[in-house]
């Protein structure tokens, strides 16, 4: 952004448009209740997400797989970085469960990068999804996975299970993938993209982050690029500093500009366009499927 009108410089306090309500309603209650008793892990409590409320009152919630140690060290990420633990060959059967427990009507899943394993993961997301299927057989699915170095034979294992919607964020637009995400890169993200469509994914979904120092020509021009391959669905949302050691918000972008990238969005083609705020990559997950 580069407009005065399109953003404004970080104050010490967050916009008011970044005010979060506290979860409240019924569901919320019992989902929250379910989740202390078995001690049930979400990405939604962890992440303490600003759309917990809404999202698991309308039967969505967000689980993450492959441990909580990343082997990448992207600079916008909270998520530590180290040596991960060995892999659960359990967790299958777990994740299943804890949705079965929360009565999830659509889950969406993610993981850590396992660039350290041979598969990098891949084998326990195919087995995910399928105790899932097993267990939970009414349930929608979104994968939301890394790149796996773009090595095709552990894609296919995602293709192979099928999901409702597969998702990989781009995060951030070209000239910023080296500084926010660091081991990746913009054009494998796309061509991750692009191979799901054409091994036959019906749904792919793709998110960005704002407000880490991009121009708006160049949120357009990512957008562009993700529907020339034929991605679905784009989320756009506000970027915000985990901690001091994480890249700074170079500003906040404003509710109006948001709600342009929507139009736009929907301009080029997209069956989806989640754009404000508070969105975050699972926001709303459940409409994405139809």
């Amino acid at each position: 952004m580069n407009t005065a009108e399109t953003s404004v410089a970080p104050p010490k306090g967050k916009p008011k448009w970044l005010r979060v309500k506290l979860p409240v309603g019924q569901k919320y209650k019992e989902l929250r209740g379910v989740v202390d008793k078995y001690d049930l892990h979400t990405i939604c409590t962890s992440g303490s997400c600003p759309n917990m409320g809404e999202c698991w009152t309308e039967g969505t919630a967000t689980f993450m797989i492959l441990g909580n140690t990343c082997t990448r060290s992207c600079g916008f990420c909270g998520v530590k970085t180290g040596r991960p633990e060995d892999v659960d060959w359990a967790e299958p059967e777990k994740v299943a469960r804890s949705i079965k427990l929360m009565n999830i009507k659509h889950a969406v899943l993610t993981s850590v990068d396992r660039d350290d394993l041979k598969d990098m993961g891949s084998i326990i997301w195919k087995e995910t999804v399928a105790a899932v299927r097993r267990m939970n057989p009414t349930t929608t699915l979104e994968t939301l996975i890394p790149d796996f170095q773009g090595v095709t034979r552990n894609i296919d294992r995602i293709v192979a299970a099928n999901p409702e919607v597969v998702s990989h964020n781009m995060e951030t637009v070209k000239r910023l993938t080296r500084e926010v995400r660091i081991q990746a890169k913009y054009e494998r993200s796309l061509e991750v993209l692009r191979y799901l469509k054409q091994e036959g994914i019906n749904r792919t979904k793709s998110g960005i982050m704002l407000g880490l120092g991009e121009q708006e020509s160049e949120v357009i021009q990512t957008m562009e690029d993700l529907r020339d391959n034929n991605v679905d669905v784009v989320t756009i949302g506000q970027y915000l500093q985990p901690s001091k050691k994480h890249l700074p918000v170079k500003e906040f972008i404003t509710p109006d500009q948001f709600k342009k990238y929507e139009t736009l969005g929907l301009e080029m083609g997209f069956r989806h366009v989640e754009s404000g705020a508070l969105v975050r990559s699972s926001y709303k997950a459940h409409k994405h499927i139809l």
